[in-house]
């Protein structure tokens, strides 16, 4: 199906300057809303006219939605805060290195200075079948393209796959599932907080969305507690080109350690499955033990337990062990 691209359906754009009234817009509204943010993602919908949003809700001109703050002992990252700021910001890189790494590590410079936290972690799946109007499952229909005998799937997942195999491709969500974060959600009911690894759903859970967020929510911001400042980090992407690109896969890890032993781990990994995934059984089976070969030959095998890879994307189960392998041993490089 060939992809329509001239101008983009005409919608209402509202911007509003504080956080009630954006939550007022998106109650009124609900489904036939858009919220924006950075904008590159969406403005790729409207312009390929697969998104038709009757109302279009543009974040930017509410200051509240910016910012790093010191919060308990820990951070509060405005969803808004660009990925640039999250990525130079003091406090990020000095307690939180995994985190500024994976900011840095998205997209291009350009796009980092314009694209926000918030929208990293909540972008929609990179699927081109989805993305070029093709009626696969996620869009409405019964079928998808890319798990068939003749379907194009190297980007696609190994794990979790449920009539969809499309992955997600944030960069900054394994970090902070790692990091133990919570995402702050709004709607006009009132505010609740849900765990990183919680927010992200798959298939098997609705296969229309990506996070928990339901018509008249709003991801407002993101606190990482004091758990794991401080702690050893470890963040490595590994994608065709190295600038600008998605990752074909990435993983995020924290540790707490007791001399030469791991006492805690905190691992994920992403573009293996239709969300982040927590390495559990890796963390569990590492606690306690030393950051040595062996280790991290246990830990890697566990991380690829039951993948199921399609007919192109086979590479990333060596990729994935190898990546959590380099992790367990702290073989990460230097960055400025």
């Amino acid at each position: 199906m060939a992809t329509i691209r001239d101008n983009m359906p005409p919608f209402d754009l509202a911007q509003p300057a504080g956080v009630g009234d954006a939550l007022d817009l998106l109650a009124r509204h609900r489904s036939e809303a858009w919220v924006l943010a950075g904008g590159l993602d969406s403005l790729d919908w409207f312009k390929d006219r697969i998104k038709r949003p009757k109302v279009v809700v543009d974040l930017s001109q509410i200051k509240e939605l910016r910012g790093v703050r010191v919060r308990d002992g820990g951070l509060e990252i405005g969803a808004m805060t660009t990925l640039s700021e999250v990525a130079g910001h003091e406090a990020v890189r000095e307690r939180y290195a995994l985190l500024a790494k994976a900011a840095a590590s998205a997209a291009s410079p350009q796009i980092r200075n314009q694209g926000t936290l918030g929208g990293n972690v909540s972008q929609d799946v990179q699927c081109w079948y989805y993305r070029g109007g093709w009626t696969c499952y996620r869009a409405g229909g019964n079928t998808c393209y890319a798990d068939t005998p003749v379907g194009m799937n190297r980007e696609h997942a190994i794990f979790d796959a449920e009539r969809c195999v499309a992955v997600n491709p944030s960069d900054t969500a394994p970090a902070l599932i790692a990091l133990d974060a919570r995402m702050v959600v709004q709607n006009a009911d009132g505010t609740r907080e849900v765990a990183a690894q919680d927010y992200f759903i798959g298939p098997s859970h609705d296969i229309t969305r990506m996070t928990v967020l339901a018509p008249g929510d709003l991801l407002t911001s993101v606190r990482i507690p004091a758990a794991f400042a401080g702690a050893d980090f470890y963040f490595e992407k590994v994608r065709d080109r190295q600038v600008w690109d998605f990752p074909l896969v990435n993983v995020a890890a924290a540790f707490i350690l007791s001399g030469a032993l791991i006492e805690r781990a905190r691992l994920a990994a992403n573009a293996v499955a239709a969300h982040p995934l927590r390495l559990a059984r890796v963390e569990q089976a590492v606690a306690g033990k030393p950051r040595d070969q062996a280790t991290a030959e246990l830990a890697g095998e566990l991380a690829v337990a039951g993948a199921r890879p399609l007919r192109h994307n086979g590479y990333k189960v060596p990729l994935l062990r190898n990546l959590v392998k380099r992790a367990i041993r702290g073989q990460e490089e230097p960055w400025t």
